[in-house]
């Protein structure tokens, strides 16, 4: 019967209908506006071995939809991600060493292709915009709830006072929060976390335990002009002895990140002379520690500031990393330097001498005199020479703040 129904509604479809004597009218008027709606649907036909049999395309009862399934599919990656962290983290409270791993070219192009120094300088035009009297304690009081900031230590503490995020952001410190360290040669610039440090062998730098980065990449050619602080050397040395400048001394380095709620400025690790800038457009990608244990070379790829000299046993340089919304990099001696800026494309860099004929020693820094600043937590590198006996007072991972000790003789 269910079969003889289904005919005679085909029938009617195609404006068939032999046993239309067999109907009343009124049920054939019935029948015939109730599958009036389905004549507009565009029927496809194949036959089988039954009978002939219409169908509607299946794009009428599936449509793809892009945006889904690409938020789906970065979400199960980032998932995938968070999983992966949250085991690492499990497996180092039990005392196992996990090694590292690295991102594949795919993933590392991919992540550069994102438009990070576009958003960062978003970003920084944002932090500029004044905020309303009345809406600055809710906004900077939720950014000290996220990110664990001690206002007790800034030099304002009522948050009115701030007139804008950027404010806020670099924020000066009390002049007793930090006391500076004079028992040791290198203090810390920064506050922060140690991700790694140590002698630089086989030129090659970590940036966590068990992933390098090549100091040649890191630091740029070595530029054979008087006035850079890099001395002469054989073209067989290596890039590392060329930066050696004294018998029995080694080649030390030391990483710290500087978290969002972190005080942003940098000061002066030691006593030295600043000769030299060197500037590295580039990526703005995260330098938080589970980023540089998954991106190979990662501060190699970022924008990155470049200050060399000398102190009292060689060379010396500081270097700060940008990052993720971290495009400001402001070194207060240098009115020249524009980072993030449009008009710098990436693989590039540019240099700036210090030393002048009329200043032919550079600018002499005091141990723990103010040095520049970030917009938001970063990275800072220390490179350099010192005596074999030079002993770190370190231990990776561990929080640190300016002023106190990194290393003495």
């Amino acid at each position: 019967m269910a079969t003889s129904v289904g005919h005679r509604c085909l029938g009617l479809l195609h404006g068939v209908a032999p046993w239309r004597s067999s109907l009343h009218p009124c049920e054939i008027t019935a029948l015939s506006q109730s599958l009036q709606p389905l004549r507009k649907l565009p029927f496809r036909a194949f036959r089988t071995d039954a009978r002939k049999i219409h169908t509607a395309p299946a794009r009428t009862m599936f449509l793809l939809r892009p945006l889904p399934i690409l938020l789906a599919t970065g979400g199960g990656y980032a998932g995938y991600r968070q999983y992966e962290k949250y085991r690492e983290r499990e497996l180092e409270k039990l005392g196992l060493e996990i090694p590292p791993k690295l991102a594949g070219h795919w993933e590392v192009a991919l992540y550069k292709s994102v438009p990070t120094r576009l958003l960062s300088r978003a970003w920084g035009r944002l932090n500029q915009v004044e905020l309303p009297h009345w809406l600055r304690r809710p906004v900077y009081s939720l950014y000290i709830w996220t990110f664990g900031v001690n206002m007790k230590e800034a030099a304002v503490e009522d948050l009115h006072h701030y007139r804008n995020l950027s404010e806020f952001f670099r924020r000066k410190l009390k002049p007793q929060a930090r006391p500076v360290c004079g028992l040791h040669s290198v203090i810390s610039p920064s506050d922060g976390r140690i991700l790694n440090f140590g002698q630089v062998k086989n030129c090659e730098v970590e940036q966590v335990k068990g992933v390098t980065y090549s100091l040649e990449s890191f630091l740029g050619p070595r530029t054979c002009t008087e006035d850079l602080p890099f001395p002469p050397a054989a073209s067989c040395d290596s890039f590392k002895n060329q930066l050696v400048t004294r018998e029995g001394n080694e080649l030390y380095h030391c990483v710290i990140y500087l978290a969002p709620g972190d005080y942003h400025c940098f000061h002066s690790p030691t006593d030295w002379t600043v000769s030299h800038r060197r500037h590295f457009p580039g990526s703005l990608m995260s330098v938080n520690p589970g980023m540089a244990r998954w991106i190979k070379e990662l501060f190699c790829h970022n924008e990155r500031v470049v200050l060399t000299g000398d102190w009292k046993h060689g060379f010396f340089s500081l270097t700060a990393v940008g990052a993720t919304n971290v495009g400001s990099i402001r070194i207060y001696f240098d009115r020249d330097l524009h980072t993030n800026s449009p008009r710098h494309s990436k693989g590039s860099y540019n240099d700036f001498s210090f030393v002048t004929h009329t200043n032919r020693e550079g600018v002499p820094m005091r141990k723990g005199e103010h040095l520049g600043e970030f917009n938001l937590g970063s990275t800072i590198v220390l490179i350099f020479e010192a005596p074999k006996d030079f002993n770190f007072q370190l231990k990776t991972g561990q929080k640190i703040r300016f002023g106190e000790a990194l290393g003495s003789l």
